[in-house]
Formats: structure tokens, C-alpha cells, sequence
């Protein structure tokens, strides 16, 4: 009894999982189809694989270097002292923590690897997830796999496939982005004719204003120096007149002078 009441209710879940099946909307993503159609991602990745044999190729040399070292420590090591011997030792175990650390420093969970890949992929990799999520939402899908993650997909029918739809998504938001990004460039460059026609008035005006102080300036100097000559010449000119006056009358005193002597000379 118990054995038949088992058999069925393995039956009931079985019917219920049949029936939420089918009312479950299912569909599958292939993120890598998707991405190496995004020129922007290829552009990205390419610089990312640009600096990552960069890093690979100096951590190569360095470790070339301390296995050069390690050559000939091994083949001088006989004619070597102990201190010698333990000197270089030292020399390539701190080369070897300087490796180290520079490897980390590349490909570290914080390394530059990861801020890199996180600068140029990541937004990428967002405007995908965002073009699933919109698409999901329209749609109305329950689920939306990825076919080139882990997940093992054993068949997938084409018709589940949503990729092409993401990539015209995200080819639309960036054809939308450009031209914003145009509108917003030809704003800029507008606002800085403007402002460089506002600049150049107020340049004008400023370099107008220049010369007028400049102008009134002059003038004023020009004034005060005439004002000066005109005192100068009205001094001098009453010097001269002094002294013509006294030359006058010494002039006068001297014929006096002389007048009397012949009077006087005339009554002798």
C-alpha cells in the first residue's frame, strides 16, 4: 500500500514538473558568437593580449636572468668562497621574491591584468548582460542560458537562440550612443565658438579699454608737460624781463653818472 501511494505521488511531481515546463519560456545565449562580432570587444581584447605578452615577455627575462645567475654560481662554486657563495645565493633568492612580486603585480587578483580587463572588457561584457536582461524582459523568458559557458547543453534548438537578437540590441545602442555622442561633440563645438566669439569680444573690449587709458594717460602727461613748458617759458621770460630792466637801469645810472662828471667838469 505504502509502495503504491509512493508510485504516486512520484507520478503527481512528475505531471507538475511536466505542466511548469511548459509554461516556462527558455532561452540560450552563445557569448562567445556574440562577442567576436563586437568590434569594440576584438579592438579590446587585442589590446589586453597586447599588454598581457608585454608583462609575460619582461617576466621572462627576468627569469632568464636569475637562471643565468644560477648557472654560474653553479659552475664558479667550486673556486668560490663560503661567503661569496652565500652572497650570491642571497642575490638570487631576493631576484626571486622581485619575480614573484612582479608577477602578482601583473596577474594578481588586483593586478593589472584585472583593472585592465576590467576597464576595456567589463563595460562590454555589461552591454551584453543588459541586452540578455531587455530582451528577457520583452520576451518574457524564465531562463536565459549561456551555450558557451560550463552549463552542458546536449541539444539546443536554433530557435531558442537569442543571440542574433542581443547583437541588433547592442549594435542599435551603439548606433544610438554615436550619434549622441556626435550631438554631443557638435554642442561642444558650438559652445566653443561661442565662447570664443564671447572671448574675443571681450578681448576687444578689454584690449579697447587698454588703449583708451593708455590714450588718456598720454594726454594727461601730455598736458601736465605742456603746463610745465608754459611755466618754464613764462619763468624765463620774467627773468628776462628782469634782467633787461636792470641792465636798463644801470645803463641809466651809468650815463647819470657820466652826465654829472661832465656837468661838474664844465662848471671847473
Amino acid at each position: 500500500m505504502k509502495k503504491i501511494n509512493l508510485t504516486f505521488v512520484l507520478l503527481l511531481i512528475a505531471v507538475g514538473v511536466s505542466v511548469a515546463q511548459k509554461n516556462q519560456r527558455i532561452a540560450y545565449i552563445d557569448m562567445d558568437y556574440i562577442l567576436q562580432n563586437i568590434p569594440q570587444y576584438i579592438e579590446a581584447q587585442n589590446a589586453l593580449d597586447d599588454k598581457v605578452a608585454k608583462w609575460r615577455s619582461n617576466l621572462d627575462k627576468e627569469a632568464r636572468q636569475i637562471e643565468v645567475l644560477k648557472t654560474d654560481l653553479a659552475n664558479e662554486k667550486a673556486i668560490l668562497t663560503l661567503d661569496l657563495i652565500e652572497e650570491r645565493e642571497e642575490d638570487i633568492q631576493v631576484k626571486q621574491e622581485a619575480l614573484r612580486r612582479l608577477e602578482s603585480l601583473y596577474f594578481g587578483p588586483d593586478g593589472d591584468m584585472y583593472i585592465l580587463r576590467k576597464k576595456l572588457i567589463q563595460p562590454i561584457q555589461d552591454q551584453v548582460y543588459n541586452a540578455v536582461q531587455t530582451i528577457a524582459s520583452r520576451k518574457k523568458y524564465d531562463f536565459v542560458f549561456d551555450k558557451s559557458s560550463e552549463l552542458v547543453m546536449l541539444y539546443s534548438n536554433k530557435k531558442h537562440d537569442i543571440s542574433p537578437l542581443v547583437l541588433k540590441l547592442i549594435k542599435i545602442d551603439v548606433k544610438k550612443q554615436d550619434k549622441r555622442d556626435k550631438i554631443a561633440e557638435r554642442k561642444k563645438l558650438l559652445d566653443s565658438e561661442g565662447k570664443s566669439e564671447a572671448t574675443k569680444q571681450r578681448e576687444a573690449k578689454k584690449e579697447a579699454l587698454k588703449q583708451k587709458k593708455l590714450s588718456d594717460r598720454e594726454a594727461k602727461l601730455k598736458a601736465i608737460n605742456e603746463k610745465r613748458e608754459a611755466r618754464l617759458k613764462a619763468r624765463e621770460e620774467k627773468r628776462r624781463l628782469l634782467r633787461e630792466k636792470k641792465e636798463a637801469l644801470r645803463k641809466a645810472k651809468e650815463a647819470k653818472k657820466k652826465q654829472d662828471e661832465e656837468n661838474s667838469k664844465n662848471k671847473n
